[in-house]
């Protein structure tokens, strides 16, 4: 489901969507199921990232925390799972 970020019908819930399900890929691939096919595919990540720009930092960090306590995944874990170079 590539975002558009031209598509006047796009909703702050698209962009939450797109967000959650990529640290939801990425708690899976890397936690729940490293040695199966990964489910962060190239698509999910962009549509992450461009999401990202747009979202306020209040809502990430609420969407990662509550992930990570649902997941037993300590935040600062988490926040080097999805976000590994820096």
């Amino acid at each position: 489901m590539a975002l558009d970020l031209n598509d006047p019908d796009l909703e702050l819930s698209d962009l939450l969507f797109a967000y959650q399900t990529w640290v939801l890929a990425v708690l899976n691939d890397e936690k729940l199921n490293p040695e199966g096919e990964k489910l962060a595919t190239d698509e999910i990540s962009e549509d992450a990232m461009n999401a990202l720009r747009f979202l306020p930092s209040e809502v990430t960090s609420t969407v990662e925390s509550t992930l990570a306590l649902a997941y037993d995944v300590d935040a600062d874990e988490l926040t080097n799972l999805l976000f590994p170079e820096g």
